[in-house]
């Protein structure tokens, strides 16, 4: 196995600083670096690599420790005053004590003996690189657990819910801007992590924020980071996000302070911490999502029109529960084995007539409402008066039986309809005699 095949997957996105006032140990480290990494660059002394860093962001630093005019280790601390945020890798030929206690002083992620070889320095780099990954995702997955956020499937088999996903196809590929918009419950974020999962992000992180419970003193150090008082960088949720996707619930509520923030971070796609000099590129995915209509909100003065223009670029409706009811039968069935086995209760028994009933409720809770119910009820060893049932069918039979599915959905229709035979029987495409004949046979 070549270091190129052991190491690619880890390198290819990074982009690299080679500091060294030797012009041979410098092209040879730009040389083997470059077919393996994004980018990397070489500077000969620290007054150079400094201006490097005003121009680019680099996600790790190779570092020659003696050099003209000052230490590797001196210029790292003067550069995390005014914002560095890379990972640092001291190559030295002096590995004394004093040498390795002032290098984790100054917070330096590894440090690679001079002579070396090739596959030396390209194994301390991964080893760096996985830590700082596994340091952000460590990161995202506590904050997901404490928000008991999950990922999940958009299920039914609706026309309303087959046009979604053919939009979230068809976006997929594409770096727009997305905006999920209606009720609440009706699966926004569901959506936009299928849209993440369908995407070439899809191995980088998804990051969710409610704008509505960010307080206004804690926007900045929560999503853009801040610098602390040893000089390092205590990344937000943005920078933790880098790669992947940023999903922003909730943007109706978004504080005007925050507005006037997100709507420079979309146009330069640069963020800069709390107390740095410095910004930070970003490679982020932007999705949306709300069930307030930001067009009023925009004519009324709560939302700022040009930010407006920048979320709105593509839009995704999600159809409220009503509007997709056959897809009730399949939710509840599911959500039930899901419950029992995170409770760890019995589940129980969907039979026809309680499927009937959920199937006729109007849901305008949408879908997380039909979840409350069905964990609530689990919980409770059996469902309240409004939906309970005592039919003798249970199971798949009474899920997939057609005549129950064909009473089920003859029944909704009516609702829709109040009641009203003839229209029901229009919309349905048969007879009023076949409706009259249904429903007294199903009354019987």
């Amino acid at each position: 196995m070549t270091p190129s095949d052991e190491f690619g997957g880890t390198l290819s996105g990074a982009q690299v600083l080679v500091i060294d006032d030797e012009p041979g140990m410098r092209n040879f480290l730009v040389k083997i670096l470059k077919p393996r990494v994004k980018r990397v660059s070489g500077a000969g002394s620290p007054a150079e690599a400094t201006r490097a860093l005003d121009e680019h962001h680099f996600d790790l630093v190779i570092l020659d420790n003696i050099m003209p005019g000052g230490t590797g280790l001196d210029w790292v601390t003067e550069q995390r005053r005014r914002g560095f945020f890379a990972d640092t890798i001291l190559i030295t030929a002096y590995a004394d004590l004093e040498t390795a206690i002032a290098a984790l002083r100054a917070g330096v992620s590894d440090f690679v003996l001079k002579p070396f070889r090739a596959n030396q320095i390209l194994g301390a780099m991964a080893r760096t690189l996985d830590r700082k990954n596994l340091r952000r995702d460590n990161l995202l997955l506590r904050r997901e657990l404490h928000a008991g956020a999950g990922a999940g499937k958009l299920l039914g088999a609706s026309p309303a819910l087959a046009e979604v996903r053919g939009l979230l196809d068809r976006l997929a590929p594409l770096p727009t801007p997305v905006l999920f918009t209606g009720e609440s419950g009706t699966g926004k974020e569901l959506a936009a992590r299928q849209l993440h999962g369908l995407s070439d992000r899809a191995e980088k992180p998804f990051v969710a924020v409610n704008c509505a419970a960010i307080a206004v003193d804690r926007i900045v150090p929560e999503l853009f980071g801040t610098v602390e008082g040893d000089g390092r960088l205590k990344p937000g949720l943005l920078l933790l996000a880098d790669g992947g996707t940023l999903f922003l619930d909730e943007v109706a509520q978004m504080p005007e302070t925050l507005q006037a923030a997100l709507l420079r971070v979309l146009e330069d796609q640069k963020i800069r911490p709390d107390g740095a000099e410095r910004e930070i590129p970003l490679n982020l995915r932007f999705l949306f999502a709300t069930n307030a209509d930001l067009a009023s909100a925009v004519a009324a003065g709560r939302f700022r029109a040009d930010l407006y223009h920048r979320v709105n670029v593509m839009r995704i409706e999600m159809p409220p529960l009503r509007e997709r009811s056959e897809d009730i039968v399949e939710l509840a069935a599911l959500f039930m084995r899901q419950f029992a086995t995170t409770l760890g209760m019995p589940g129980l028994a969907l039979d026809e007539e309680t499927l009937l009933k959920l199937r006729r409720y109007d849901w305008p809770g949408n879908v997380r409402e039909l979840k409350n119910l069905i964990e609530r009820s689990v919980i409770l060893g059996g469902f309240p008066d409004e939906f309970a049932g005592h039919g003798a069918v249970t199971g798949a039979q009474a899920i997939e039986n057609l005549d129950l599915v064909v009473q089920r959905h003859v029944l909704h229709v009516l609702d829709l309809c109040d009641g009203n035979r003839a229209e029901a029987a229009r919309r349905l495409g048969v007879s009023r005699k076949t409706i009259d004949r249904k429903v007294t046979a199903w009354a019987e």
